[in-house]
C-alpha cells in the first residue's frame, strides 16, 4: 500500500520519483550492459533512457535508492552484483548536501570526496566506463523533506553547492572519469522544470530533459565500444 500510496503521490505533485530499481530484469546477452546508480533523480529518468536505449543496451538502475556516500559504501557490491558493466554512470550528491535522515553524519564537501574517492577506485575494478552525473541544482527554497520529516529548515545556496560541485569534481579528474554535466545543463530552466521552491525533484518534462542528456552521452560512449 506505501509503494501505491507514494506513486499516487508522486503523480499528483506532478514529480517524477522512482521507487525502485529493476536488477532483476533479463538481460539481452546480445547487448552491452549500462548500469545507472544514484537516487530519486536518476530514478525519475531511468525509465525514459531504458525505452530510448532498448534497442542499444541493457539499461539497469540499482535498486532502491542510492542515497548518499555513506549508503553507497556500504550497497556498492550489492549494485555491481555478477554482471559484466561496460558503462557505468553514477551520482551521488544530494543526500551528501542535505543530509536528511544522514544529518547528523559528517557529509562536508571534504568528507564527500573521501567517500567518492573509494567508489570510483571500486567502480574502477569492473572496467566498465564511469560517467558521473553531476548533481543536479538544490532547491532556492527550504527543502520540503528536512522541514517536514526532520524538522530542520535547511537552505542550501548555490555557494554551498559549488563546493561539492567542486569537489566531486576534482575527483573524477583524478581518475580521469568523464563528466556528464546535468547541472549546467538544466540549471537555465530550472524554474520551468521544479515542481515547487522548495522541491529538489523535477516535473515530468523535467525528467524528460534530463532523460535526453543521459542518453545523449550513454550513445555516445556505446559507439566507443564498437
Amino acid at each position: 500500500m506505501k509503494k501505491i500510496f507514494y506513486v499516487l503521490l508522486s503523480t499528483l505533485l506532478g514529480t517524477c520519483i522512482a521507487l525502485a530499481g529493476n536488477k532483476e530484469a533479463t538481460l539481452d546477452p546480445a547487448l552491452p550492459n549500462i548500469l545507472l546508480i544514484g537516487d530519486s533523480i536518476s530514478g525519475g529518468y531511468q525509465k525514459q533512457v531504458k525505452r530510448s536505449l532498448q534497442d542499444k543496451a541493457n539499461v539497469v538502475k540499482n535498486e532502491g535508492n542510492a542515497e548518499w556516500t555513506g549508503t553507497g559504501l556500504k550497497k556498492i557490491d550489492s549494485y555491481l552484483g555478477d554482471t559484466k558493466w561496460d558503462i557505468i554512470h553514477f551520482n551521488w550528491g544530494l543526500w551528501d548536501i542535505y543530509g536528511w535522515p544522514y544529518y547528523d553524519e559528517d557529509r562536508s564537501p571534504e568528507a564527500y570526496a573521501k567517500r567518492l574517492d573509494k567508489l570510483v577506485t571500486r567502480m574502477e575494478k569492473t572496467g566498465a566506463k564511469l560517467i558521473w552525473a553531476t548533481t543536479t541544482p538544490v532547491c532556492p527554497g527550504a527543502e520540503k523533506g528536512m522541514s517536514e520529516r526532520f524538522k530542520n529548515e535547511v537552505v542550501i545556496t548555490p555557494e554551498q553547492q559549488a563546493k561539492y560541485r567542486e569537489a566531486a569534481l576534482a575527483v573524477m579528474q583524478k581518475h580521469s572519469v568523464e563528466v556528464n554535466d546535468l547541472y549546467a545543463y538544466i540549471l537555465p530552466d530550472i524554474e520551468k522544470f521544479s515542481p515547487a521552491p522548495d522541491n529538489v525533484h523535477f516535473t515530468g518534462s523535467g525528467c524528460g530533459q534530463l532523460a535526453k542528456k543521459v542518453v545523449a552521452s550513454l550513445e555516445t560512449a556505446l559507439n566507443e565500444l564498437k
